[in-house]
């Protein structure tokens, strides 16, 4: 089957704030919703001529269970735009974007909205299983005296929460904690905590720079929030201008306490935000007089053991490099999502280093990642990680920083809870 060209018109996205931060009260639908709205202001697209949105999410609230029918009504669509949401952990964002490809490039649709959004804030604490039952008896009991003869068997460890953010952040096969995979990783490959928190402290000054220079303006829509949206959120609240490699060492390892490497410094926080994506095909362009910023190229996902998802970067970007017949060398700009600095290095090591590539099955050395080329305005562990969104924010900084050097191509790649990768080749078209 031969494909179509898809073309990305509109790139943007919320600024980043912590969990438990500036964004705290807004939910999930409510920051990819001004995003359409946003794009759709900036074209002439009319509102009812948008095929589909499709966005990815990964703790659904029980309020909005289709997050990417709720954006498309609440941005104002037409109620004929159909829409849906897609979860592949921390690919959901990067799994919006493919399928929106996929489409346009096929010839079923011409325009997709496509994107991500978390409000990791907002995943709730849930009630334990001898709570819950203990709810359902009371609400069974007919009489006060069966109600009171239920309520009788509380007891107070009843009331010790689940906490849906810790669950989902744990492998149901491998039982690891994503922080114990990146330890895994770092113990097998050497990487060292002082390597580790290089990596971080980098992460941070590359990021504080960007900010400052205004490289993210083009990308982030400024945000209204707070008590009758009288404050405005206009910068990611992740990035540290005081971090310095002492301080990171001062840091307790994390997740494994006596020997670990891992800490909350040198991984991605916890954090909210939402991105999204306008892809339209040749024909939408011409009939709407519309300018493409980028090109996609071509994606591709691939599996690997849960216990070293970290990983997961190396087998896609082998995987899209073969797709789309091109090298490491054609990119002139490589964006990896910071999960945790010794995942980031791992994979680097698996691009130039024979016995780790044979280890995770990989027949191509595709050479040394430069620094001038990798994350160029920090990544995730100074801007933060939505987990929903990164996938396809990815691809928005990565559109836009390509666009601002007039460069050609550029490659976004991420690893996936559950052990699995994905990977984006665009073509910039703004020379």
């Amino acid at each position: 089957m031969s494909f179509r060209p898809v073309y990305i018109v509109e790139a943007v996205r919320t600024p980043q704030a912590k969990a438990g931060t500036d964004l705290k009260d807004v939910q999930a639908p409510f920051l990819g919703a001004y995003l359409v709205r946003n794009m759709m202001d900036n074209t002439d697209i009319p509102l009812d001529q948008i095929d589909e949105v499709i966005f990815g999410n990964t703790g659904t609230p029980a309020k909005y269970p289709n997050i990417g029918r709720v954006i498309a009504l609440e941005a104002g669509l037409h109620k004929k735009t159909s829409g849906y949401s897609v979860h592949r952990n921390c690919a959901s964002g990067l799994e919006a974007v493919s399928q929106a490809f996929l489409k346009v490039a096929s010839g079923r649709s011409d325009i997709i909205v496509a994107g991500g959004v978390e409000s990791m804030s907002n995943m709730p604490l849930i009630y334990s299983k001898e709570m819950t039952e203990l709810f359902v008896k009371i609400m069974k009991a007919r009489t006060v005296s069966d109600k009171l003869k239920a309520i009788s068997t509380f007891r107070p460890p009843f009331l010790s929460p689940i906490v849906a953010i810790e669950q989902g952040l744990t492998d149901p096969f491998c039982g690891l904690n994503m922080g114990q995979t990146a330890e895994l990783l770092a113990r097998e490959l050497g990487i060292t905590r002082a390597q580790q928190d290089e990596y971080a402290n980098n992460s941070h000054h590359k990021a504080i720079k960007a900010m400052n220079e205004g490289r993210f303006d083009d990308e982030i829509v400024p945000l209204a929030y707070g008590h009758k949206l009288s404050k405005l959120l206009t910068r990611d609240s992740g990035p540290r201008e005081n971090s310095t490699i002492e301080g990171l060492a001062k840091m307790r390892p994390y997740f494994e306490k006596k020997s670990g490497t891992v800490t909350v410094g040198n991984a991605c926080p916890i954090t909210d935000g939402g991105s999204a994506l306008l892809f339209v095909s040749e024909e939408a362009l011409k009939k709407y007089n519309l300018t493409p910023m980028a090109r996609v190229v071509d994606y591709h996902f691939h599996g690997l053991e849960p216990e070293r998802m970290g990983m997961g970067p190396l087998h896609a970007m082998d995987g899209v490099f073969k797709r789309a017949n091109m090298t490491l060398d054609q990119m002139d700009l490589v964006e990896i999502n910071e999960a945790f600095a010794a995942q980031i290095i791992a994979v680097r090591k698996g691009m130039t280093d024979r016995a780790v590539a044979d280890k995770f099955g990989i027949d191509t050395l595709w050479g040394e990642i430069p620094d001038e080329k990798l994350n160029v305005n920090g990544g995730a562990i100074a801007l933060g990680h939505p987990v929903g969104s990164t996938g396809s924010r990815l691809v928005v900084t990565l559109a836009h920083e390509l666009k601002k050097r007039k460069a050609g191509f550029g490659v976004a790649s991420l690893c996936i809870g559950g052990g699995q990768g994905g990977a984006i080749i665009i073509e910039n078209l703004v020379k």
